[in-house]
């Protein structure tokens, strides 16, 4: 039977680990173990655990930012940042990327800036670096260009946590706040959950989650590694679709884009206790990428050949400038102003870091007949 590889149906969690996530007992001092060595590790002030990672994006924002102001957002990014910015009552003002790490910079956020009436001295007051998939930004071109135009940094670490700058510090320690997701498939996975740290003084009341999470959605997050595998194994006799489609149908398993932003609700005891030893092991085995990106001129027809070898890489991010693509209209994302975030969305596939390098070897050497000239 030929063995199939698949990125986007469900979570590919190992079998140790999945029997490790669903039978793990959390307890009260698991939260606080892991606000205490996240205060450690990013030197902050305050820690706070948020029911997702857009929750602890909305907090962050909340402690720095006044309703109103606006705040420089990766034009390639996802559903759940704009969320977040927009929980907090602010305005994004999307910055395109350039194609070699799917980040902005500094001549990207200036003509951003130059589009519309917002300029670096009025409402603008803060930047979000997401650093796309893993690949870190120029931090130090943009750190200088915030302390020019006295503009707050808030990292987001979803794709990034572990990772390295050139300059050699850690994704984190640079900016006013370190804001992690749990979420499925980043760079700490537990399903859900996320975390803020309040590293500089912050001028704002931010009140801490303090409510358990839903029944529901405790559950769910307990489960989705074993659906996930199920899901995956009926696949061989062409059931594995079907089964996640009436899971999703019936709220068994939730998509990523839909874990509903919540102030008020911490993570699960449980989730905290396996993100602690998730993060404490990125400090001993170091940073790797979130997933490998390739520009390739046709993906439909690309994905097909993929199929054909046993790889279901359906599941990319993004096809959409800001994803998925059903909360796309939302957004009223300025397409004109960022080329080069639209060509990435229409010709990105991306890889896991899950799978060993040599049983991704047939799926490269397939990719790199495909790329597309970027120029």
């Amino acid at each position: 039977m030929k063995r199939i590889f698949f990125l986007g149906l469900a979570a590919n969690f190992p079998k140790d680990e999945i029997l490790a996530h669903t039978f793990a007992m959390g307890r009260k001092e698991d939260l606080a173990d892991l606000k205490s060595f996240l205060l450690k590790k990013y030197g902050g002030e305050r820690a706070i655990l948020a029911k997702n990672g857009r929750s602890a994006l909305a907090l962050a924002l909340k402690a720095y930012f006044e309703p109103g102001d606006a705040i420089i957002v990766n034009g390639f990014t996802c559903y759940a940042v704009y969320e977040a910015v927009k929980a907090a009552e602010l305005k994004p003002v999307f910055a395109d990327i350039s194609l070699d790490d799917l980040n902005f910079n500094t001549e990207t956020i200036k003509k951003a800036l130059s589009k519309g009436a917002e300029k670096p001295d009025s409402r603008v007051k803060g930047i979000i670096i997401q650093n796309t998939l893993g690949n870190p930004i120029n931090v130090e071109e943009i750190e200088a260009f915030a302390k020019e135009h006295d503009l707050i940094i808030i990292e987001d670490l979803a794709h990034c946590a572990g990772v390295k700058y050139a300059d050699g510090r850690e994704a984190g320690t640079v900016g006013a706040a370190a804001v992690l997701s749990f979420g499925k498939e980043k760079s700490i996975d537990t399903i859900s959950g996320g975390a803020v740290v309040l590293r500089h003084p912050y001028k704002n009341t931010i009140k801490a989650p303090s409510k358990h999470p839903k029944l529901s959605d405790h559950l769910r997050a307990r489960f989705y590694p074993c659906f996930g595998s199920l899901c995956r194994k009926l696949t061989y006799i062409h059931l594995g679709g079907a089964l996640m489609k009436f899971l999703t149908a019936i709220h068994w398993v939730e998509k990523s884009a839909d874990n509903k932003l919540d102030l008020g609700r911490r993570p699960s005891k449980f989730e905290a206790k396996r993100a602690l030893m998730q993060i404490k092991s990125l400090s001993r085995t170091g940073e790797k990428p979130l997933r490998t990106f390739y520009l390739v001129n046709d993906r439909t027809k690309l994905l097909a050949k993929l199929k054909g070898a046993g790889y279901y890489f359906d599941g990319f991010w993004y096809e959409k400038p800001v994803s998925p693509v059903r909360y796309y209209k939302k957004v009223h994302f300025p397409e004109k102003d960022c080329p080069n975030a639209v060509f990435a969305a229409e010709h990105i596939i991306n890889l896991p870091r899950y799978y060993r390098k040599k049983n991704l070897e047939p799926a490269i050497k397939i990719i790199e007949k495909n790329l597309e000239d970027k120029a």
